[in-house]
């Protein structure tokens, strides 16, 4: 059975960095497409930024130059690097696959505020 524990959320006023980490067990993450989404109040949850199997990256426009996704083959992990943090990135995260393949049962998230 396969989980998903995202951790790294928190409190950071404008401006700040956190940093995601989504461990995955009860699979081998670096042979899906996987991807960190987010879900802020009252929205659907969207999807911001994917890391292939092949190891190459996309990002959502607004997202872009400010997030950076990678993967730990060895530690099975998957990270989002979160810089230049606003108030609109203000949701809870979570990880699974992206793209075609099936997701997983989603974990319970990690929830980012960006407040002053």
């Amino acid at each position: 059975q396969v989980q998903l524990v995202e951790s790294g959320g928190g409190l950071v006023q404008p401006g700040g960095s956190l940093r995601l980490s989504c461990i995955v067990s009860g699979t081998i993450v670096f042979i899906y497409t996987m991807g960190w989404y987010r879900q802020a109040p009252g929205k659907e949850r969207e999807l911001v930024a994917t890391f292939t199997n092949v190891g190459s990256t996309t990002y959502v426009d607004f997202v872009k130059g400010r997030f950076t996704i990678s993967r730990d083959n060895a530690k099975n992990t998957v990270f989002l690097q979160m810089n230049n943090l606003k108030p609109e990135d203000t949701a809870v995260y979570y990880c699974n696959t992206a793209g075609t393949n099936a997701r997983f049962r989603w974990g319970q998230g990690t929830r980012v505020t960006v407040s002053s």
